[in-house]
Formats: C-alpha cells, structure tokens, sequence
C-alpha cells in the first residue's frame, strides 16, 4: 500500500486539481497545508511515506536530511527545476526526483500587478475604502515613465512585452545582458549605476545565486530616485532585505511592491508587515488554478509512471 505524502498545500488544492483517484486503488494520500522545515519533525512526518509530493522551494530538502528519510522511493516536485532539494544526495540515498511543467506566464502577469498597485496605492485605497474613507492618497501614472528590468530571461522577457503598451520607455541591465538582447525586447542596455539611478519603476528578473544575493544593496537604493518604485517577483535576498526597510522607512524610494521574501512564510512579527509604503503578496506570483492544475496532474503521471517501473520527467537521472 504505497503512502502519498503532499506537504505545503497552503491552500488545501491538491485533492481538487488532479484526479488522484486513477492512482491504484491502495495508495493512501495524506494532505499537509502547513510549512514544516526543521529536518527532525519533517523526517518523523515522512516516516513510512514511499512518495512525497513537494512544492518548489517550498520545503528544503538538504542532504542531512536524506540520511533521515526512511522508506521514501520518489520525491516529485513541482517544476523541472528545485534548488532547495539536493538531488545527488538523493540519488546517493536511491531516491528519484521527477519533475512537472511550469507554465511561467503567471509570474509576469502578477508583476504587472505589483506595478500597478505600487503605482496606484491600490492596497491603501482598498482599506480606507473598508474604513469608510474616500480618496486619501494619489497615485502616480505609468505613461511616459522609466521601466528598469533587471534580468531578461523568460519573466524578464514577458513583463518587458507589455510595457509599451503603457507607454514606458524600457531600459535594462544584467551582468551577461548584451545590446542586442536588450533590443530584441524593445529596451536599451545601460549599466548597473544607470539602471538604478534613472528608473521609475525597477522590475527584478535576475535568478537568485551567489553572484546575485543582495544584488540590490544600500548603495543600489540610496542611488534611486526618491520618486522611483522597486519590484521584486523573484526571489527575496534578491534584495537586502535590511536596506529595503531602511530605503522605506527613510524615505530613499517611494515605495517597493513584493512577491517574495528572505524567510517564507513571512513570520508575523517582521518588520515588512509594518510598513506603508510596501505592497505585498505571499509569493503567489505562480499560484494560480490553471498552474496548479498543471502541476498536480503531472505529479499524478509521474506517480503512476513510477509505479508502472518507467519514470518520466527525472530530474537526478
């Protein structure tokens, strides 16, 4: 009777975005909507699991923890890329990784609404609104206005596409960007220094790394104009994370709008949370129905492909 675990359900969709029930008919499923990091009570939860069904970078799976994992055979993972998961430790404990699809429209198009609601006081306007108040803040207009994308791969690309249709004039910088690359998205190559200091609004799009944790620093900040807005839809130390509060509550930028955070779930008690001139969402860029239908479907094929003895979509092959 092979054991199903699915961790990080936030929202309790797993059950409802795939038909579970083509599985055999003895695989029992178990459904966990809470985040559970530390590798003791994590091992004890999956004791007895034979499959475990993850959502990207959402629990770590380090190496030390898979010299604790009993009985697991297969860990799928959301997307065809998890950098929280050690796959040559997996392999080493002869455990498969497979992975699914990862449509990535809806990060860009969930960008665009950072954009506007940083732009437009949205969150503010929304709880005076509740509060029985009427017309509080003013908002600032996108057209004729600076976008910076920092970072033009496949997200880069795709919030780039949409900004002249706002009227935006486009600028860009990454460390590997070349003109021509920056002019195929409708946008000018300039240097770091210039990016920072003459966007309005300043998109990140770059991948989280070595080279690129706290990319965005003090000095970054402090060079933007006090006008100019920051957004972050991909990964939090992105940006540090101590500057950001201090580039907010100082005044250095107007405001920043962000989808991801150095620690997430976000605690209760962090500093973020206080702060007005900060839009935030829990990192639900890609959380939409269509994606996680795409996501739990495909889990439920690489399950039963596992089972059949013929996996699909191995990521530590």
């Amino acid at each position: 009777m092979p054991r199903i675990v699915i961790l990080d359900d936030y929202a309790d969709i797993s059950r409802s975005c795939a038909d579970w029930d083509s599985l055999p008919a003895d695989c029992r499923i178990e459904v966990f909507t809470d985040n559970l990091v530390e590798l003791a009570p994590l091992a004890a939860r999956l004791k007895g699991a034979d499959i475990v069904c993850i959502m990207r970078e959402r629990t770590p799976f380090p190496t030390d923890l898979f010299g604790m994992l009993e009985g697991v055979k297969l860990i799928v993972t959301s997307g065809m890329r998890n950098r929280a998961v050690d796959m040559d430790a997996a392999k080493a404990a002869g455990i498969t990784i497979c992975g699914t699809d990862s449509p990535g429209h809806a990060t860009s198009e969930h960008t665009w609404g950072l954009i506007h609601a940083v732009a437009r006081n949205a969150p503010h306007d929304d709880r005076m609104m509740r509060e029985g108040r009427w017309q509080t803040k003013m908002g600032v207009d996108l057209k004729g206005k600076t976008l910076g994308i920092l970072g033009l791969g496949k997200q880069g690309g795709r919030v780039a596409r949409v900004a002249p249709a706002f009227d935006m004039e486009m600028i860009a910088w990454s460390p590997n960007m070349t003109a021509e690359t920056a002019a195929s998205h409708g946008a000018r190559l300039v240097s770091k220094e210039e990016l920072f200091q003459t966007s309005d609004f300043l998109s990140i799009h770059v991948l989280l790394s070595a080279r690129s944790r706290a990319l965005v620093g003090a000095a970054e900040l402090k060079s933007m104009k006090p006008s100019a807005r920051i957004v972050n839809t991909s990964r939090g130390p992105i940006i540090d994370q101590d500057a950001l509060i201090q580039a907010l509550t100082e005044g250095w930028i107007a405001g920043a709008a962000v989808d991801v955070f150095d620690e997430e779930p976000l605690p209760v008690d962090h500093p973020f949370r206080k702060l007005e001139n900060l839009v935030m969402t829990p990192h639900t860029g890609y959380v939409t129905i269509e994606t996680y239908r795409t996501f739990y479907r495909e889990m439920v094929e690489d399950i039963q492909a596992w089972l059949d003895g013929a996996p699909i979509r191995v990521l530590n092959p």
